[in-house]
């Protein structure tokens, strides 16, 4: 018996089953189509046959993506390309065929979008490489990443390994599908989008060549996608790694240094981020340490604030269970850093945001001295308080608030504590 291509291994039931369960777990916002991802099921039952027969014929032309802009926390905005609902659903199918085979060439210290990796490992590694003495990270930043790989060069490496023709077919139709922008059809002749499935797995596959050359010169180096710090023990070792890697990256592989964000740097500096952590040196134990870095509790605040405008008319069972749900997220990320003080004041802030909230919600003299003799407010005092002409958050900070919703019954109607919750993950 002959062995399976890898194009029938793509199209083989159980792999479309697992790509569709993928694709409607991902959720995500429709292509140029307008196809919304409940309509994925009815579309496949109709076309389902149809699409396998133009993928085994060379005859599937995915569409354009849509062009979106995402605003960057440090300014500018990132580009995003939406492929179409069936698109995703055919990349997921490629890529789960695909990332195995890729997977096991891949190098140790890379940890982006990989099976049974994570940010965490990412920066434990690096910590581990601080603390053995490479206190030089050279911060290497590659200017729009997604949109500047060279498909040939890319296509060449994939060829490396992927000797099916169909699928090196379809793959590059994919980079080549082009994007809509404002209902303007462009060409794409270099990028992959960033948004596809395909993506991660492409971008692994180009910068793999960067891992090796780092690993065949012994340099010590953590790479997460397209982020990467190289280690080394000396400020004059650093610059020079930083000359040479950056020519490598430009010659050899046609991507573009972002001069002005790579740099020398000590794990300590302000400006050094990885992965939204920052590092400093504990003088006790005398080790290097991570913690969330300054703009990313600045962004973590700003959501917070959005979630607790007080002008937002949403029902405060909603609002709790969204800045729970960001809450635990962002502890669980963060988690391996130092951050207990200032999880506690953001606890605080987020409880006066929630009173200010609550009062403003009550409206009237009448429904506040209601709620505020329910909370267990005497009726004179409730009435005097009711008509207070104090500013929200004047009476938020207050007893007024504070001895009636108290910390105890906002935790009751469900507020998690920020701080609660990282003490329990480190129990």
């Amino acid at each position: 018996m002959h062995e399976p291509t890898l194009l029938s291994q793509i199209l083989h039931p159980a792999n479309l089953n697992q790509a569709y369960k993928q694709v409607m777990k991902n959720k995500g916002a429709p292509g140029i189509d307008d196809m919304p991802i409940t309509a994925l099921k009815a579309h496949l039952a109709l076309h389902k046959e149809i699409l396998v027969h133009q993928l085994q014929r060379r005859e599937y032309k995915p569409q354009p993506v849509k062009r979106v802009e995402i605003p960057k926390a440090s300014g500018g905005v990132r580009l995003l390309g939406i492929p179409t609902v069936t698109d995703r659903f055919i990349q997921q199918a490629i890529a789960q065929v695909l990332t195995p085979i890729f997977d096991k060439q891949f190098h140790d210290n890379s940890y982006g979008f990989r099976p049974k990796r994570y940010a965490e490992m990412a920066i434990l590694q690096a910590l581990e490489n601080m603390n053995e003495g490479y206190e030089w990270l050279v911060d290497i930043d590659l200017e729009r990443f997604f949109d500047t790989v060279h498909h040939d060069r890319l296509m060449n490496i994939v060829a490396r390994t992927v000797t099916d023709g169909d699928v090196i077919s379809l793959v590059r139709k994919f980079l080549v599908s082009g994007v809509m922008v404002q209902d303007e059809y462009q060409e794409t002749v270099i990028g992959t989008p960033q948004g596809g499935n395909l993506s991660p797995l492409l971008s692994n596959i180009m910068l793999h060549e960067l891992d090796k050359e780092l690993a065949n010169r012994d340099l010590r180096f953590v790479r997460y996608a397209d982020d990467c710090l190289i280690f080394v023990k000396s400020d004059m070792a650093a610059r020079r790694v930083m000359r040479s890697v950056s020519k490598f990256i430009e010659e050899k592989l046609g991507l573009i240094v972002n001069v002005t964000k790579s740099k020398v740097r000590k794990p300590e500096d302000e400006e050094t981020k990885f992965l939204g952590f920052g590092f400093y040196f504990d003088w006790n134990d005398r080790l290097y340490k991570a913690r969330p870095h300054k703009t990313s509790l600045q962004t973590l605040k700003f959501k917070l604030k959005c979630l607790t405008r007080r002008n937002w008319g949403i029902p405060t069972k909603s609002r709790v269970e969204r800045i729970n749900s960001l809450l635990r997220g962002w502890v669980n990320y963060f988690k391996i850093g130092k951050m207990k003080k200032h999880l506690i004041q953001l606890d605080a802030n987020i409880r006066v945001r929630l009173r200010i909230c609550i009062w403003k919600q009550w409206k009237t003299p009448k429904n506040r001295r209601k709620n505020l003799i329910k909370l267990g407010m005497n009726r004179y005092e409730a009435y005097k308080y009711s008509y207070t002409s104090k500013s929200y958050a004047r009476v938020a900070y207050s007893w007024i608030l504070t001895t009636t919703i108290t910390n105890q019954r906002l935790t009751k109607f469900g507020l998690i504590s920020a701080t609660e919750h990282y003490s329990n993950i480190h129990v």
